[in-house]
């Protein structure tokens, strides 16, 4: 496997937005479905003393039993009713979270890293020892592509704008080779969703796809008939793993305080042990800013040559 250390849908050819309306709309139902009663698409309403966690439509939240048990635990651990809130992209959860909307967020270390100056870090997750994952390259299995370069002309799947697994750090391999995705490839486009880019892949609606790597290994093992279908091509440098975070303003708050204890003490918890066991964690923990250069290092990238 080689290594290599803005849009919607960019489709103009009618195959490409066959291929994404087809993807977006069989995500899209299974996605509602997934939502458990007590969580809310734009509109919502919380009532005094409830902290509102958001999440963003990756691995997480297609898992309706993950959902409830996150919910329960999280509403034990805290002590107040907890409000699990859900939005179609990363984008929305952000403005929720940076306006004071939410309390507190799952979410991409790149918005984390765009809002810096207005969120603070409350936790992040611990996968196979580290706080840290990789961004994967993905194609079809039985593709003789050898590395980066050889997906010229693809049709590539990007997971979400915001996605620093999913969109940026193929954006930072294209400026490096002073290029972008409109030139690079013959089309992308959007599937809002990492599973999304998974199946893109595999069933052949994408030539090859940027996912992440903590969700293609997790799939690995729920679901490998699909994996089996594509390999990984290029595998990033590591980077700090999408974070909670909360609004600045909060920091020290008894809400800040609660929701930042209920997550690093989950491990110490049988129904929070449970939940980590569901998302293949090993913990949550306190770590950092720092944590996350990598991902500004790959904005700064842009800038200079995007």
């Amino acid at each position: 496997m080689a290594s290599d250390d803005d849009d919607h849908c960019r489709c103009t050819d009618g195959r490409g937005i066959t291929r994404r309306s087809a993807i977006l709309g069989a995500a899209g139902a299974s996605f509602l479905r997934a939502l458990p009663a007590s969580s809310t698409e734009a509109g919502f309403e919380a009532s005094p003393g409830v902290i509102r966690f958001g999440l963003t439509p990756v691995f997480l939240s297609n898992d309706l039993e993950v959902i409830d048990e996150l919910q329960a635990y999280l509403t034990k651990a805290t002590g107040q009713a907890v409000q699990l809130v859900t939005q179609r992209t990363y984008q929305e959860v952000t403005a929720l979270l940076v306006s004071g909307a939410l309390e507190a967020a799952w979410i991409c270390g790149y918005p984390y890293m765009k809002y810096k100056n207005e969120l603070s870090l409350v936790a992040t997750p611990v996968w196979r020892g580290q706080p840290l994952y990789q961004s994967y390259v993905i194609v079809s299995a039985d593709r003789a592509a050898a590395d980066f370069d050889d997906l010229k002309g693809d049709l590539h799947a990007f997971s979400d704008p915001d996605s620093n697994s999913g969109y940026l750090v193929t954006k930072t391999y294209l400026s490096r080779r002073h290029t972008s995705e409109a030139e690079f490839f013959k089309n992308s486009f959007f599937t809002y969703g990492h599973r999304n880019v998974i199946r893109a892949v595999a069933s052949g609606l994408a030539d090859s796809g940027s996912v992440d790597g903590y969700v293609w290994e997790v799939m690995r093992e729920l679901e490998p008939d699909l994996i089996d279908r594509t390999r990984v091509l290029v595998r990033s440098a590591w980077n700090g793993f999408p974070p909670i975070a909360a609004p600045a303003r909060i920091e020290g708050s008894a809400a800040f305080t609660r929701i930042r204890k209920a997550l690093t003490e989950m491990a110490d918890d049988p129904q929070g042990r449970s939940v980590l066991q569901r998302l293949r964690l090993d913990a949550f923990a306190k770590e950092p800013p720092g944590l996350y250069a990598g991902i500004q290092a790959s904005m700064d990238i842009l800038r200079r040559f995007g």
